[in-house]
């Protein structure tokens, strides 16, 4: 029974506490709710206050950074603004500059109009006065002629006369007063004349420029040749203006003088009179008259021809006699007639790599040596004997520098100046063009061959390609290939410092290293 109470008492609790409990619970579940439905609708009031204040904010930034822009836009158009009114003003500024030089312009314009009528006026007025005193000069010449009796042709005539005879007085008087200069200093003089003279011929080819020699078919020629007293070698020595000298030389004459062309026209007539036998004065001024006609004609057509080979034109015919006269004479043995025409050869081989006037450069090297066809007849140097011929002569003044420069007489300023330069020394530097520059280069060979040879370490050298290049063969045991490098250029260093040469000479250092076995 009490058991069945307990059970019933503990059912009762069990269910009362149930329903406690589930009352309990309700109530806080209600609180609960509410504390959240509170807490939501404040975190909703909060969240709609701050985006209200974040809308404001964006606003104000908005509006600000609007205002900002508009701000910076007015700026820049203000600025553009003040451009180009500032361009509008230098643009207004230059139209009318412009304006003012179109009027100035006109003025000139005007002022050019006028001065032309007044020349125009003025040459018609010349005209009429020249016209006028044409009429008066003749009739003044017709009054003259009347009076005196005296055609205009006769009385320049008389006139012409007189004045030769005054002018001859004068000569006379002239001559008599430099003659009594003359004797007062003739001993200074003389001595200064032919220490000059000396000086300007002196030198190891004297006999190559002065002296020619005349074969005889025999010994007994040379009477024949004297004649009576000496008068056949007399007249062809007045005939000619050339030494004769008849010595011991078994069967020669020789012929001397420094004119080349008179020598060879005393050669040329000693020849023919001694092919036709007949030999006195009278045939020996008709036979030295004709040689000089032979002479001048070949001295014609050797500068006709050289011309010619050139493509060279429009040379006055006195240079192109000038030029011929060059077949007569050398220089240090080389003929510069020859030489000449190497130079203009050369000149015009450089012009047309340079892109320079192939045919002015042609002239010039061709006329380079003109003064030295006259140079023994005239005082001063070649190259300005040759200018002054050339600028006689209507030559262009490039070359007429060029001539003047190629000796450095005057500073070549131009190409054309230098090119005649540079082809004057190869044609006389070439090996065999001048016996002493074939002595030089000789010598320079040799040079070359001691100064590699100097050195520690070198066996043997041998310069090559007429002295552009020197090979060196060294000792493999004692140069290294490091010590090859320094070796050539140690020989190259003491060539540019000993010796004097054209253009640049190659330094080829060979070092061989041979390795030998033998198979047995």
């Amino acid at each position: 029974m009490k058991i069945e109470i307990a059970i019933v008492l503990i059912l009762a609790a069990a269910g009362l506490g149930y329903f406690v409990g589930n009352m309990l619970r309700k109530r806080i579940s209600d609180t609960l709710v509410s504390k959240a439905e509170e807490l939501a609708s404040k975190i909703v009031d909060d969240a709609k206050r701050e985006a209200e204040t974040i809308t404001k904010e964006a606003d104000l930034k908005a509006k600000d950074e609007v205002f900002q822009a508009k701000a910076e836009a007015e700026r820049d158009a203000k600025e553009k603004r003040k451009d180009l009114q500032a361009l509008e003003k230098r643009l207004q500024q230059k139209e009318e500059n412009l304006d003012k030089k179109m009027n100035l312009f006109d003025q000139r314009d005007a002022d050019l109009t006028k001065k032309d009528q007044a020349l125009l006026n003025r040459e018609q007025g010349l005209v009429q006065k020249e016209e006028r005193l044409d009429g008066l000069i003749a009739e003044q010449r017709e009054k003259l002629e009347s009076i005196s009796g005296l055609s205009s042709a006769e009385a320049k005539k008389i006139l012409m006369d007189a004045m030769e005879s005054e002018a001859k007085l004068d000569a006379a008087k002239r001559i008599k007063v430099i003659e009594e200069e003359a004797r007062e200093t003739a001993d200074k003089k003389s001595k200064e004349i032919i220490a000059l003279a000396i000086q300007r011929y002196a030198g190891e080819y004297v006999a190559e420029r002065s002296v020619s020699v005349v074969a005889l078919p025999s010994d007994e020629m040379k009477g024949r040749i004297i004649g009576r007293e000496g008068r056949n070698i007399r007249a062809l020595e007045a005939a000619t203006g050339i030494d004769l000298i008849i010595d011991d030389t078994p069967e020669a004459v020789i012929l001397s003088g420094f004119n080349p062309v008179r020598r060879e026209v005393a050669k040329i007539a000693l020849e023919k009179l001694i092919t036709d036998g007949r030999i006195h004065p009278g045939r020996i001024e008709e036979v030295v008259a004709k040689a000089e006609e032979e002479v001048e004609l070949t001295i014609k057509e050797a500068g006709d021809q050289a011309a010619f080979d050139l493509g060279v034109h429009g040379i006055h015919p006195e240079i192109l006699k000038l030029i011929g006269r060059l077949k007569y004479r050398t220089s240090y043995s080389q003929n510069v007639y020859q030489h000449s025409l190497e130079v203009a050869f050369l000149c015009g081989i450089m012009a047309s790599e340079l892109g320079v006037n192939v045919k002015q450069a042609k002239r010039a090297g061709l006329l380079h040596d003109l003064g030295k066809a006259v140079d023994h007849e005239v005082e001063g140097s070649h190259a300005v004997i040759g200018a002054e011929l050339a600028r006689k002569y209507g030559e262009s003044p490039k070359i007429v520098h060029a001539i003047m420069a190629h000796h450095e007489d005057e500073k070549p300023n131009t190409v054309l100046a230098v090119l005649v330069q540079a082809a004057d020394a190869l044609s006389g530097a070439r090996p065999g063009a001048r016996r002493e520059m074939m002595e030089t280069y000789v010598k320079r060979l040799d040079d070359l061959e001691r100064i590699a040879t100097s050195f520690v370490g070198v066996n043997n050298s041998f310069a090559i390609q007429a002295g552009r290049e020197i090979r060196v063969m060294v000792s493999s045991d004692e140069v290294t290939d490091e010590r090859a490098v320094v070796l050539a250029k140690d020989i190259a260093k003491k060539i540019e410092a000993e010796m004097t040469y054209p253009g640049q000479i190659k330094v080829n250092v060979i070092r061989e290293t041979r390795a030998i076995e033998y198979a047995r």
